[in-house]
């Protein structure tokens, strides 16, 4: 049992006790109303999909608008230190749900990285081990013409007012929904239920395999049809050139953004001018590996170099993927001295669907995941996979979150929940971790760390620069590839992706810097008693919250630590 299972037993107040009334009984309406979309981590399997119409939103918004009285009238000094976190978490939760509905965000569902018809198709990928969950998932199925109906609906009243994700950031994005229109090969809906376990009864499986393919020719395939030619016809030449969100929606939205995913209030410029601190930092470090390679100051010969020379990369997806398997099992090495809660839940490493690779990052990774992409292979170098590992797998994302989940002193709403400032920060923390436990064995790959940190850092450049500041696209572009050794597609994909989702880039290096800020905090407090492993479990005992209560919370564990110290 972790340290937050304990204070909840500890310290629970009457107005601790109406929080997490609340917070339950809102984690059931948002199960009810969201199905399995409500968290990226719940296996459940929905019988439908949400209702996303105009009306379904603004019922929503009441909703919300009542949650948040009532939380306003719950007395904070009569609350535990885990009672105000599961105040603030869910206060924090409530008021993006109305931001989002305030501007409607419904109506522009889809971006460069990710759009709700791709995720259907990620369904029916999926594994379903019961006959119970095969008979919900096909009820899901025939609700797929509904929900893409209302999608298009709101999609086309978004660009009836110019709300869009900027057009050249989507070009393309309209093909995974006419492969599936067209049936195409490879159709992740031709393989529904493929693993369904034979032990559930030869005919019952049969049925169910029936079935959904019933569905899937006479329901889906003529939705995804529709679907196709309004992405092709009609919205993606109808989507705005600029790429400013102030310019196309106004400053309180893009202030909004960022609040949502860094959770600070900082304004566009001030983000930028520590961004730029950022980036001259870490380009002195990165001069210092220079010198010692024989480059001098000329850090755009020696990432030419690095992108371009086939040392860098490998000879096949298999050797990539191989790779990522044994940078994992190195951390299992050292985990005992950085972690005192290790998760039980382990990860696998898989490919992304080869017709989303074209469009994916390098990898994601979350719990039991680490999805890494091998497309193009002379686009993803060898240098750069190790901070990737850590990010995304151990101790990074799929390490985090399972941490989380396997909390037993956190609400459901909280373990089962994500805050990019605090999990992107996490995750980028643990890639300069990575020099701490020894995990960079040349000096190639410490550039390629380096180069990550750079990447995240020069996001708190661009994206108020794009979406703030007057920057172009071409602006970002080369800004990107001049500070950076990351591949070429990758620029590309990047920038797009900030453009797409604004605000969302500058989380990553925000939370980065309040962790590392906290830990240099700690050790100066703990001197000789601080322990890394402490420290790293204090944070993930957390879950994921806002950096206002992760500063709070760890910086009062600091004082308790220290007080404990000195009896």
């Amino acid at each position: 049992m972790t340290s937050s299972a304990t204070q909840v037993e500890a310290k629970t107040t009457p107005a601790d006790e109406r929080v997490r009334a609340l917070a339950e009984a809102e984690w059931v309406w948002r199960k009810n109303e969201f199905g399995n979309a409500i968290s990226w981590i719940d296996d459940d399997v929905a019988d439908r999909l949400p209702a996303v119409s105009p009306a379904a939103q603004q019922a929503r918004a009441e909703h919300w608008h009542a949650l948040r009285d009532e939380l306003d009238a719950i007395a904070r000094d009569e609350l535990s230190s885990v009672g105000r976190a599961d105040l603030d978490v869910l206060a924090y939760q409530t008021r993006i749900g109305l931001d989002q509905i305030k501007h409607r965000q419904y109506e522009a569902p889809a971006n460069s990285d990710s759009s709700p018809w791709n995720e259907l198709i990620d369904g029916a990928r999926r594994d379903y081990r019961t006959l119970a969950e095969a008979d919900a998932y096909l009820a899901m199925l025939a609700d797929i013409p509904r929900y893409l109906g209302e999608i298009i609906s709101n999609m086309r009243a978004g660009l009836a007012r110019g709300f869009g994700p900027t057009r050249i950031t989507m070009i393309g994005r309209d093909a995974t929904a006419r492969s599936v229109a067209n049936d195409d090969e490879g159709n992740a809906f031709r393989g529904i239920f493929a693993t369904l376990p034979e032990r559930l009864g030869a005919q019952a499986v049969a049925e169910r395999r029936e079935a959904a393919q019933r569905i899937v020719d006479e329901a889906i395939i003529p939705a995804y049809a529709e679907l196709a030619d309004f992405l092709t016809d009609e919205y993606l030449p109808g989507l705005p050139e600029e790429v400013s969100s102030v310019a196309r929606y106004g400053a309180e939205y893009y202030a909004d953004q960022l609040y949502e995913f860094t959770t600070t209030t900082l304004s566009a410029e001030e983000i930028h001018q520590r961004g730029l601190a950022a980036v001259a930092a870490i380009l002195a470090e990165m001069r210092e590996i220079s010198n010692r390679l024989g480059y001098g100051d000329d850090l755009a010969a020696l990432f030419a170099f690095m992108r371009t020379d086939p040392q860098f990369y490998a000879s096949t997806p298999q050797e990539l993927l191989n790779e990522a398997a044994w940078q994992a099992k190195m951390f299992d090495g050292v985990v005992d001295k950085y972690f005192g809660v290790v998760p039980r839940s382990r990860f696998r490493i898989e490919e992304p669907p080869a017709d989303l690779a074209p469009f994916y990052t390098f990898g994601r990774g979350g719990l039991g995941l680490y999805v890494l992409n091998t497309y193009p292979l002379n686009q993803r170098p060898l240098y750069s996979l190790m901070a990737l590992t850590l990010h995304e797998a151990a101790p990074g994302h799929a390490f985090q979150v399972a941490h989380a989940v396997e909390n037993e002193g956190l609400a459901d709403f909280r373990k089962k929940s994500y805050i990019s400032a605090f999990g992107e920060g996490w995750a980028l923390y643990t890639e300069r971790l990575g020099v701490e436990m020894g995990m960079y064995r040349t000096d190639f790959e410490l550039l390629g760390m380096l180069s990550f940190q750079m990447w995240r850092a020069v996001r708190m450049v661009i994206d108020p620069g794009l979406h703030a500041l007057g920057w172009t696209r071409e602006q970002a572009i080369a800004y990107l590839r001049e500070h950076t050794a990351i591949g070429e597609h990758e620029v590309v994909t990047e920038v797009d992706r900030y453009i797409a989702w604004p605000g969302q880039a500058p989380s990553y290096a925000l939370g980065q810097a309040a962790i590392e800020q906290l830990r240099r905090a700690a050790e100066d407090a703990l001197q000789e008693r601080f322990t890394p492993a402490a420290f790293h479990d204090a944070v993930l005992d957390l879950g994921s919250v806002p950096l206002e209560v992760l500063e709070r919370e760890i910086r009062m564990w600091i004082t308790e630590q220290a007080t404990a110290a000195a009896r």
